[in-house]
């Protein structure tokens, strides 16, 4: 009796069988996946300019004569909790000098401003303190001394005042701090400025 030596295979899926079987059997592909998260903390920054320079030129007379100036602040910050300005002297001495004579600080405080003596300065925010809307609404030169506005000596370094609070991001966010000096003819004459440095000091909430 002959023995086929042949296997007839009679469909195409024997087929495919038969060679898998043939080969080694069959190969399995499946996918894969894998992930990432992506961290960022943002810092937060803060900043704070001023006009630089505000001028306040007097020239007194027997009763008394006021010049009256503002400076700007401007604030920036992304922290979302927002900041806080403060003003104080950037020494110890509040007063303006001019070598060896001096202009002392208004004797008013930002809770209970007054109406600025003769031979002092000052300083006023709208709305801050007890200053309410008793601040200038413009600057004025050589003005016999207002009895409306009121003003507050600048405190020494290391117990400022804060002039302005927010509680959000800000983006060029300005408070206008006014600023005076009155004379009479018995304050000494300079022939360089009476002097004064301010700190202004922006930190975020």
């Amino acid at each position: 009796m002959k023995i086929n030596k042949y296997i007839r295979l009679k469909s195409p899926f024997a087929a495919m069988l038969f060679l898998a079987l043939f080969f080694g059997g069959t190969s399995i592909v499946t996918a894969a996946t894998a992930s990432t998260t992506i961290n960022s903390t943002i810092s937060s920054v803060i900043s704070v300019s001023s006009t630089g320079t505000v001028t306040l030129n007097v020239l007194p007379t027997g009763s008394g004569s006021q010049t009256i100036g503002s400076d700007t602040v401007t604030v920036n910050t992304n922290d979302v909790a927002g900041y806080t300005l403060t003003l104080a002297s950037s020494t110890a001495n509040t007063y303006l000098a001019s070598g060896s004579n001096q202009i002392p600080a208004s004797s008013g405080s930002q809770a209970t401003p007054v109406v600025q003596a003769v031979n002092t300065w000052g300083y006023c925010v709208s709305g801050v303190g007890g200053f309410g809307a008793t601040c200038p609404s413009v600057g004025v030169s050589n003005q016999s001394i207002s009895g409306t506005n009121k003003f507050a000596g600048v405190p020494a370094t290391g117990s400022p005042n804060t002039i302005a609070t927010t509680s959000t991001t800000a983006v060029n966010a300005t408070t206008t701090v006014w600023y005076a000096v009155a004379a009479n003819t018995s304050q000494a004459g300079s022939t360089t400025p009476y002097t004064g440095t301010i700190t202004y000091t922006a930190t975020a909430n």
